[in-house]
């Protein structure tokens, strides 16, 4: 029985609060078990190593796990919540519990993917990826059984990349790496030609290999190596050329058949440099859900400028038929309405002084002479002297004050773009 094996069984309360439920899966080395937090009822995955696996380094590796996933934020990592050890000796890991099923699950269900689909869930893992080689961290054990799809609150779909156990990071000087010469580390189907010779003389393009090869596992549902055992699919790996995604589906994109096969360059040089060179390349046949993760991927590798270099490029939105341009597309309507206010402001300026004009001289022409404004002031009104003979009679309606006309100003007419009370 598993829970025989395992260090824990279900009932058994870790660290005062996870209560062990059930077990999930059980590797060569370790075994997942799903636990409740018993003061926050929340459902979390406890992974743990068996007895016969704790070696000094296995529980190195084990504990390189948590520090890497911890390290990459990523939304596309399953997040490390907490680590510990138990009176056994043997550690465990506390992570957030997913509900869904890996690629290779859902390959071997439901057979090999739509192009577009499994464009997008390779840039999604691409994402985490990334980030984690910004960090000098290269996973080595890419494969679709790492790649989980889970879903977001709002239902869409959602690939986290999962154990990061025989990741490597750059030494720094003086340090020690854990693996040894001797240790085979990774799934072999998809290792690259130099992993196969030496695990420790790898970096970021051992992880480019590997996700040729799920691309082509994920539309073709085949290996681009055929071979019975595993020490013919290491030779093969090392010195057969691999299969091309057309040879396997005549139907596949001629796009992502020349970028799958740039992946599986034997010459790391020959392959992409980076993973946000992948991305780019994927950019043309990827669907318009993935463009924003092309864009996070340019950022996450390169920095602000290779995103600059990536958006200077047109734009796919229309071959795509998706509608969404680029972050600079976005921005360039607004820069060119500048000048385009400016003309427009001008223009509403000598529009207004014309009609302003027209106007007096046409008040002036139609107006009675007796109206038209006076040049000079108006002269006091003297209070009448007393008549020595009766007065005629004067009318009881009071007498209008003469009128003044002075020119107003005109409103500014108001503009979409101009905010009237800045003037």
């Amino acid at each position: 029985m598993v829970e025989a094996q395992a260090p824990v069984r279900p009932g058994d309360v870790l660290a005062g609060k996870y209560e062990v439920e059930r077990v999930l899966g059980q590797g060569g080395m370790g075994v997942v078990v799903a636990a409740l937090h018993a003061q926050l009822g929340d459902r979390v995955a406890i992974k743990f190593l068996l007895d016969s696996s704790l070696r000094p380094d296995i529980v190195a590796r084990f504990l390189r796990e948590a520090q890497a996933a911890v390290k990459v934020k990523s939304e596309h990592v399953a997040r490390v919540l907490d680590v510990g050890t138990l009176e056994s000796g043997a550690p465990y890991m506390v992570m957030e519990h997913l509900v869904g099923r890996d690629l290779a699950q859902l390959v071997e269900v439901g057979g090999p993917l739509p192009q577009a689909t499994a464009i997008e869930y390779v840039l999604q893992a691409c994402e985490a990826i990334a980030e984690a080689h910004a960090m000098g961290i290269v996973h080595r054990d890419l494969k679709p059984a790492n790649l989980f799809l889970t879903r977001r609150a709002d239902g869409s779909a959602l690939v986290k990349v999962l154990d990061f156990g025989i990741s490597k990071q750059a030494p720094s000087e003086g340090q020690i790496e854990l693996t040894s010469t001797q240790t085979t580390l990774g799934s072999p189907a998809y290792m690259s030609p130099e992993q196969v010779r030496s695990a420790k003389r790898v970096d970021q393009r051992t992880d480019i290999w590997s996700l040729g090869v799920i691309l082509m596992e994920l539309v073709a549902g085949r290996h681009p190596f055929s071979a019975e055992t595993l020490s013919a699919m290491m030779a093969a790996i090392v010195a057969d050329p691999p299969r091309r995604l057309r040879e396997l589906d005549p139907g596949a994109s001629e796009v992502l058949d020349a970028v799958i096969a740039r992946c599986l360059e034997k010459d790391a040089s020959n392959r992409f440099e980076s993973v946000a060179a992948l991305a780019d390349a994927l950019r043309p046949i990827a669907p318009p859900s993935a463009l924003l993760s092309i864009d996070r991927i340019c950022r996450l590798a390169g920095g602000p400028a290779a995103l600059d270099r990536t958006l200077a490029a047109p734009s796919t939105a229309a071959s795509t038929g998706s509608g969404v341009g680029t972050v600079a597309e976005w921005h360039a309507p607004v820069a060119a309405q500048a000048p385009r206010r400016a003309s427009l402001l001008v223009g509403a300026a000598v529009l207004v002084a014309a009609l302003l004009g027209g106007a007096m001289l046409t008040r002036r022409s139609q107006a009675p002479v007796d109206h038209l404004p006076s040049t000079e002031p108006p002269a006091p009104v003297a209070s009448p002297a007393p008549a020595a003979s009766p007065a005629p009679a004067v009318s009881s309606a009071p007498v209008a004050p003469p009128r003044l006309v002075s020119p107003k100003k005109a409103p500014i007419p108001s503009s979409p773009h101009v905010d009237d009370r800045n003037w």
